[in-house]
């Protein structure tokens, strides 16, 4: 059978020359190349190139054999969250996804490992030809690679009644970025917030993949917010509707498995509060899942812990209490915050290499970090927040 065509009119040897170029980005890549394939076959080689060396964070080995745009690269699922958001599907007793607004296809490719049937629709042509690039189907639609994959170019908003049939489900990334950038109002999302909340109805099994910053109004009702993290980066909120979804709770997961469940605050269940203390002997900085989730207090209940400001995302305890939803720091000194104090600490303690976390204060760090100065050789870590008696300087050590 006939190899898939690849994206942008790229021949196979003009992409192998770009990737086998030690820079992409130069000059004499970019002159090698024209002279062999002419300034066309050239630029677009370079560029897949150069995307797929930019990819290997998020995608690992694997970007090599993938093809992107640079909108498209940036708002990718990372393939561990993608093989998340498949099994959830898989565990609902799905078998057939409609990925409305599929993008270069991440998500998809995650569908399709998973043994799920995929119907992907993206309305950008250029970018639903990487889709069928790296799902490996060919432009007609015939004889796909994959015969569970199929990519439909379109508007998901006009095709959508017609594919989601009964026991279909729907998954949507609405696009949130353009030629300018960032969009940071859901009415400027393509699909529509109407179109991808409609999704949410609760009549299938839906996910919808947002930002983790959307705010906590704009979650319909009845449906599940999950905050994910990959590493040390909170990546995403996506919203679940139908079987499997718990209706009214907000979730912090730690990929691969750690989840903390938080009950929805209602006027008769409001969220739980923390006593304010003094700092103690051990500091806890929650995930960026736990906080976007508002399980900070939740999980100070866990630790027995208790907050060193009502407004700031810091637990404290006198226990250690090993924890995978949040990095634990014992106390060595508490300081107040001041530069002349804190740089005099430094020198006596010969620290050369600082490093500054901080939480409700005005600062840059970086800035910071010049004023203080170098005095030796020694490392420290220190920790600047706000509490209720004023400013402190915790000089920490990870645990």
């Amino acid at each position: 059978m006939p190899a898939p065509a690849l994206p942008f009119g790229l021949t196979a040897e003009a992409l192998a020359a770009a990737m086998a170029e030690p820079d992409p980005d130069g000059l004499a890549a970019a002159s090698r190349l024209r002279a062999a394939y002419g300034p066309e076959q050239a630029a677009g080689a370079l560029h897949q190139a150069s995307l797929r060396r930019r990819a290997r964070t998020k995608f690992g080995d694997a970007a090599a054999g993938l093809f992107f745009t640079r909108e498209g690269l940036e708002q990718a699922t990372r393939p561990v969250v993608a093989d998340h958001h498949a099994a959830r599907f898989r565990a609902a007793g799905v078998r057939r996804v409609v990925d409305l607004g599929c993008g270069i296809g991440a998500d998809a490719l995650a569908f399709v490992r998973a043994g799920l049937e995929v119907v992907a629709v993206e309305s950008d042509p250029a970018t639903a030809a990487v889709a069928r690039a790296n799902l490996g189907v060919r432009p007609d639609g015939a004889r796909p690679r994959m015969a569970s994959a199929e990519v439909i170019c379109a508007d998901a908003e006009e095709v959508a009644p017609a594919l989601l049939g009964p026991g279909v489900a729907a998954f949507c990334d609405p696009a949130r970025r353009n030629a300018r950038g960032r969009l940071w109002q859901v009415s400027d999302f393509t699909p529509g917030w109407d179109f991808v909340t409609g999704l949410l109805a609760g009549d299938r099994v839906a996910g919808v993949k947002l930002g983790p910053a959307l705010p906590h109004a704009l979650v319909p009702p009845g449906v599940e917010a999950e905050w994910v993290s990959a590493g040390t980066d909170t990546v995403e909120v996506a919203l679940w509707a139908g079987s499997g979804a718990q209706a009214g709770v907000d979730a912090a997961l730690l990929l691969p498995a750690e989840r903390l469940a938080v009950a929805r605050p209602t006027a008769a269940r409001p969220h739980p509060t923390l006593p304010v203390r003094p700092v103690g002997r051990y500091l806890y900085e929650p995930d960026g899942a736990v906080i976007r989730a508002r399980g900070v207090a939740v999980l100070g209940e866990r630790l027995g812990a208790w907050s060193i400001d009502p407004q700031i995302a810091y637990l404290s305890g006198d226990e250690l209490v090993p924890t995978p939803f949040a990095v634990a720091f014992e106390v060595l000194e508490v300081l107040p915050y001041d530069r002349k104090a804190l740089r005099r600490w430094l020198r006596d303690h010969s620290v050369g290499t600082l490093e500054i976390k901080l939480r409700g204060l005005d600062v840059d760090p970086a800035e910071l970090r010049r004023r203080l100065g170098s005095h030796g050789t020694a490392s420290a870590t220190v920790v600047l927040s706000r509490t209720p008696s004023g400013a402190v300087a915790l000089v920490v050590k990870r645990r």
